[in-house]
């Protein structure tokens, strides 16, 4: 098979891949995005769709906001299927030291210009009316937003290829070499593409320093109005970025299809993408000691689906210490549909030369000694 030339290859093509192939595109430089299944049907289908703001540390909140403001610059082009929703997080706080952590989280907003609530018991029962009596008090964060992941990644695409990206999908990228500073990747199906610029966006198949972490997803049948915000407990926090083999938080969403996606769950050291009904039914159970009615509804499907996780809990955006032809845009665990765009943004202007709107710095893969990197 003849060798297919662009200025970046692109591998990978859930959201990540996608928004960065949008991004080289807008600048005018040839892509091809390569993607051994559908466009958006990996990891980016079986998350949550949250675009939220975190703040577990400084480097965290500045990627997550960054990311965020890009995400609204797009509200208005955005189509109907992407189903994106201005619903915000209520974050819950079941006793006074979780509200403590409110008052610490509101506090660390406030200063840097995110929009941030403290709510006591009353008014977050009046927000959330089927959360159970008794609750400390939350946190709201109107500006979080919640879409549909698989559709945004695809549309995404579609501008980049309105741009002149090329895509392939159904074709697994098996192997690149780099050698007189131009890229090669070989795929499965005999074909190659020389590019001066790989790009790996392949989450939790990354051949770099991630580790899969295995989570679960239930969805319901419609009734619209059941929750009104994204709802997660404090303890989310704990359970999210720990490093247990197992674990479980109360997270739930409400969709525009009137549906209720609950989460969530958390293994490491899991290869198996079988539903495990033992950890389906703690989650499950951890959703209804918060909203007890959830144990009223039709449950209509269950899930799980890999995220790639780091060491310090950052994803890993910049030239691989293996290989300075191939960019890492992985690593990014629970928060890749937030990030993608400004993972994207970054690799673009690293790129181009050009001083990136935030530092790139603290998510540069040299951060960690090459030879931990593994493969």
């Amino acid at each position: 098979m003849s060798v297919r030339i662009a200025d970046v290859a692109v591998v990978g093509g859930g959201i990540v891949g996608a928004a960065c192939a949008d991004a080289f595109s807008a600048d005018g430089l040839s892509v091809e995005l390569i993607e051994a299944g559908i466009v958006g049907g990996g990891a980016s289908a079986a998350g949550m769709g949250h675009l939220t703001v975190m703040d577990d540390s400084e480097a965290q909140f500045a990627l997550t906001s960054f990311s965020l403001r890009l995400w609204k610059r797009l509200e208005t082009a955005l189509p109907a299927e992407v189903e994106y929703s201005r619903c915000g997080t209520l974050w819950v706080a079941a006793d006074d030291e979780e509200m403590a952590e409110v008052e610490r989280k509101r506090q660390f907003y406030t200063l840097r210009g995110v929009t941030a609530e403290t709510l006591d018991a009353r008014q977050v029962a009046e927000a959330e009316p089927n959360l159970r009596p008794g609750l400390a008090g939350g946190l709201l964060v109107p500006g979080d937003r919640v879409i549909y992941a698989p559709c945004a990644a695809a549309w995404l695409v579609k501008r980049a290829i309105a741009g002149g990206a090329r895509v392939r999908t159904g074709v697994r990228a098996v192997s690149t070499d780099a050698s007189m500073g131009a890229g090669m990747v070989t795929l499965s199906d005999g074909g190659r593409v020389s590019a001066k610029h790989i790009v790996d966006a392949t989450g939790a198949a990354s051949p770099d320093l991630v580790r899969p972490r295995k989570g679960h997803l239930a969805i319901t049948d419609r009734y619209a109005g059941f929750v009104r915000h994204q709802v997660v407990e404090l303890g989310y926090l704990k359970s999210a970025h720990g490093h247990d083999i197992e674990s479980v938080a109360f997270n739930v969403q409400p969709r525009a299809t009137g549906q209720v996606l609950i989460g969530s769950s958390r293994q490491y050291g899991i290869g198996d993408s079988r539903v495990d009904a033992h950890l389906l039914a703690r989650m499950l159970r951890r959703a209804v000691e918060y909203m007890p009615r959830i144990a009223t509804l039709s449950v209509v499907r269950a899930w799980t689906g890999f995220r790639a996780a780091t060491p310090d809990s950052l994803p890993l955006i910049g030239p691989s210490p293996r290989n300075g032809q191939v960019l890492l845009a992985t690593g990014h665990e629970g928060l890749g549909i937030t990030t993608s765009l400004g993972t994207a943004r970054l690799l673009a202007d690293w790129v181009a030369g050009r001083k990136p709107p935030i530092p790139i710095e603290p998510y540069l893969p040299t951060r960690f000694p090459a030879e931990v990197h593994r493969g």
